[in-house]
C-alpha cells in the first residue's frame, strides 16, 4: 500500500518533469502542502534529517566560514553573505548573531526541524542547511559558497544525523492565523499614544502593543498626533530603495517570519525588476521583493534616548509586517540626517490619499 510520502514523492518528481525550474516552496503550494513535508521526502537521497538540536547546531555555523544566509516570508526574500559571529545563544526564547554581515534575530518557541541539503550535480550542487517551524515553513536556510568550508559541513552533517529518516513529516502546529483585532473603542488611546511619546527605546515598542492588546497596524492607525505614524503608498519601498542606492545612503533591511529576523545593514546599489518582484542585486546582499503584497505601508517615528528614530514598514493584506527599513544607526548614536532627509521626501511624494 502507498504512503503518503511515497504519493507525495512521486506528485513532486512529476511536477518537476513539467517544471525544470520550479523551487521547491512553490511545488508545495501547488501540492497543496508545506515546504518540509517536500523537502522530507526526499531523506535518506538528496536530505538527511538533522538531530532538532538548534543551538548546538547553530553554535558550529562558524566553522562553515563564508555561506549565504536567507531568511524570508511569503513576500520578501532577505540573501545575505558572510560569516556567522559572536553567537549569543544561551537565552531560551532569543538567540543572536551580531556581525556586521550576518545579523540575526532567532525566535526558537516555533522551530521544529532541521535538514542538510545536496541538490544538483557535478559543479552546480548547492550544499545547504534548512530549519523549519512546527507548521511547516522554512525559517532559515544557510547556504555553502565557493569560499566555504566543505570539510567542516560534512563534519556537521555527520554529527548531528538524526536516527529518523523517514521521509514522512508530522506537523505540530497548523497555519499561522492572522492576530485577531480589538475594536478600537476598546483601547485606551490617551495612554497608549501618551507611552508612545514617552518611549524610550524603539525595542519597547513591542512591548506597548502588547501592554495596549493592539495590533502592528492598528497601532499605526491610533498613533500620537503629529508625524509619528504616516500612511504612504506602496509605491514608498522602491522609492526609498532608489533613493538610498543614487545618495548612497546605508541603511538597515529587517525581514522577517514568525522564527527569524534577518538584518542588512550597508548600501544598496543594483536594483532590478523581474517579472513580479524588484530586487536589490549586490555582491553580498540579495534581496526580492513582490510589490504587489504590499497593502499598507507606514512610515513611523518613535523617540529614543538618542533621538527620534524613522522607519519605513511595509504589511501584507492580513497586517503581517513583511519588510522594515531603517537609517543605518547604533544605540547611542543618533539618526543620519541623511536618512531622515530621504525618507521624509519619499513621504511626501508618495503619501497615501
Amino acid at each position: 500500500m502507498e504512503t503518503k510520502a511515497q504519493s507525495l514523492k512521486e506528485q513532486w518528481a512529476e511536477l518537476k518533469a513539467q517544471q525544470a525550474h520550479l523551487r521547491i516552496r512553490n511545488a508545495a503550494e501547488q501540492l497543496g502542502v508545506t515546504e518540509v513535508e517536500l523537502l522530507a521526502t526526499q531523506c535518506g537521497e538528496t536530505v538527511t534529517r538533522l538531530q532538532p538540536d538548534f543551538k548546538a547546531i547553530l553554535k558550529e555555523i562558524e566553522s562553515l566560514g563564508w555561506v549565504m544566509a536567507l531568511s524570508r516570508n511569503n513576500d520578501m526574500v532577505h540573501e545575505r553573505k558572510g560569516v556567522y559571529l559572536n553567537a549569543e545563544l544561551d537565552n531560551p526564547h532569543v538567540g543572536l548573531f551580531v556581525g556586521e554581515d550576518i545579523d540575526l534575530r532567532i525566535f526558537f518557541a516555533s522551530w521544529a526541524s532541521a535538514f542538510a541539503v545536496t541538490e544538483g550535480a557535478g559543479d552546480k550542487i548547492r550544499r545547504s542547511i534548512q530549519f523549519f517551524a512546527k507548521n511547516g515553513e522554512a525559517i532559515h536556510k544557510i547556504y555553502m559558497t565557493e569560499k566555504s568550508n566543505l570539510d567542516a559541513f560534512e563534519a556537521l552533517v555527520k554529527k548531528y544525523t538524526s536516527e529518523d529518516q523517514s521521509q514522512q513529516e508530522v506537523l505540530t502546529a497548523g497555519p499561522k492565523a492572522p492576530e485577531q483585532e480589538l475594536p478600537d473603542s476598546e483601547i485606551d488611546v490617551v495612554n497608549f499614544r501618551n507611552d508612545w511619546v514617552n518611549l524610550q527605546d524603539t525595542h519597547h515598542f513591542f512591548g506597548l502593543l502588547k501592554k495596549y492588546k493592539v495590533t502592528r497596524t492598528q497601532a499605526l492607525r491610533l498613533a500620537p498626533e503629529g508625524n509619528y505614524a504616516v500612511k504612504v503608498n506602496s509605491n514608498a519601498l522602491r522609492a526609498t530603495l532608489e533613493a538610498a542606492a543614487a545618495n548612497e545612503t546605508s541603511i538597515m533591511v529587517f525581514v522577517g517570519n514568525q522564527g527569524m529576523i534577518q538584518i542588512h545593514t550597508g548600501p544598496v546599489k543594483k536594483l532590478a525588476d523581474y517579472d513580479a518582484w524588484f530586487n536589490v542585486l549586490d555582491p553580498d546582499f540579495n534581496l526580492h521583493m513582490r510589490e504587489a503584497a504590499i497593502a499598507d505601508a507606514w512610515v513611523v517615528r518613535k523617540p529614543t534616548e538618542d533621538g527620534m528614530v524613522t522607519a519605513l514598514e511595509c504589511f501584507d493584506q492580513h497586517g503581517e509586517q513583511i519588510i522594515q527599513l531603517f537609517g543605518k544607526r547604533k544605540p547611542g548614536v543618533p539618526e543620519m540626517d541623511s536618512w531622515r532627509t530621504l525618507i521624509a521626501e519619499v513621504e511626501s511624494q508618495n503619501k497615501h490619499v
